[in-house]
């Protein structure tokens, strides 16, 4: 490791099998140093790579691959890594990731992985990876809160952005909190209790709540992101039918740089007074010709909630529909 400045760097490996990606007697580690000359050791869950700055730079393109390789449980002989190497152009390489493993997510300090397991949630995970913001709309039971909230904590743990914001509408309480009992957190809670419940589901109920109280972690109502900038975070908008227009326009103001933004939705579960038109009805039909803003919609096929949750989804739908046209019949 001469002709240049030497540094170090770590990468994040919590949550990856240490057999899988340092191999049978750091036989990958020791691929890796050959291939980059660079020394890469392993300290807990972190992998730290020394050398040049460009040699540095080269091989944490691989080690990452290696990582989210290890973190899925699939294995790789070290001859692959030279083929890893041999994907990427420079330090501006394409990403060498298959698409199956690209839409898998992998959950920090667990060995299990979250995967579409339908066509539309497919598209809705790809939809993540190639937009800034997406609008998920479909039925209860498609997944459009678990998955992005996945997302949002695989980007955190990866230090993608530095933190998570999940906001929700409190239209039971009318956003209007005050006459209730307790600090802000107790008056709110029962209104965001499914997003604890999703993220309690990726991460153990205590680093949910070290994380909120660093502020990496933040779960508020919709009401309380006015006048804020929500920068360099993954920003999660639930239940946005619920959103009337102006808090919608509010909501999607307040985006700052590097965030990743999702809102979620279902037009059939609106709770709003009939006179205020929801937020999220009125950008699908003024902003769907954004670019950069990508518009997913899911159905009852892709429900993965008990098997009669898609029969009761289908009965709803069939009601509506006849009640749309009786009230078309008595309007003529």
């Amino acid at each position: 490791m001469t002709g240049g400045t030497l540094v170090e760097h770590n990468l994040n490996a919590e949550g990856a099998d240490q057999f899988i990606l340092a191999g049978v007697g750091d036989a990958n580690f020791r691929e890796l140093e050959t291939l980059f000359r660079v020394q890469v050791v392993m300290r807990g869950d972190q992998v730290r790579i020394a050398g040049t700055v460009e040699s540095v730079a080269d091989a944490a393109r691989v080690v990452e691959h290696m990582i989210e390789l290890a973190r899925l449980g699939k294995s790789f002989p070290a001859s692959d890594i030279a083929r890893f190497a041999a994907s990427l152009d420079a330090r501006d390489g394409p990403d060498i990731r298959s698409d199956d493993e690209r839409l898998r997510i992998s959950v920090p300090g667990s060995r299990r992985t979250i995967v579409p397991r339908s066509e539309g949630q497919r598209a809705y995970l790809q939809a993540m990876e190639d937009s800034d913001i997406v609008i998920g709309i479909g039925p209860a039971g498609t997944g459009k809160t678990y998955l992005a909230v996945a997302r949002a904590v695989a980007e955190l743990f990866r230090k993608r952005v530095r933190r998570i914001i999940l906001a929700r509408p409190a239209v039971e309480a009318g956003e209007n909190l005050g006459f209730l009992p307790g600090d802000l957190q107790e008056k709110v809670d029962p209104y965001l209790r499914p997003l604890y419940d999703a993220l309690e589901d990726m991460m153990p109920a205590a680093r949910v709540r070290r994380g909120i109280v660093e502020r990496t972690i933040e779960i508020a109502p919709l009401a309380y992101m006015r006048g804020r900038t929500l920068s360099d975070a993954f920003v999660i908008l639930d239940e946005a039918q619920n959103a009337t227009a102006a808090q919608m326009k509010m909501f999607l103001t307040r985006i700052g740089i590097s965030s990743r933004v999702v809102i979620t939705g279902d037009k059939t579960q609106i709770d709003l007074p009939r006179a205020q038109v929801s937020g999220l009805i009125q950008i699908e039909n003024i902003l769907s010709e954004v670019e950069g803003i990508e518009f997913v919609y899911l159905d009852e096929s892709d429900v993965t909630r008990h098997r009669l949750v898609k029969q009761i989804v289908r009965a709803y739908a069939a009601a509506d529909e006849r009640l749309a046209e009786e009230r078309d019949h008595e309007r003529r």
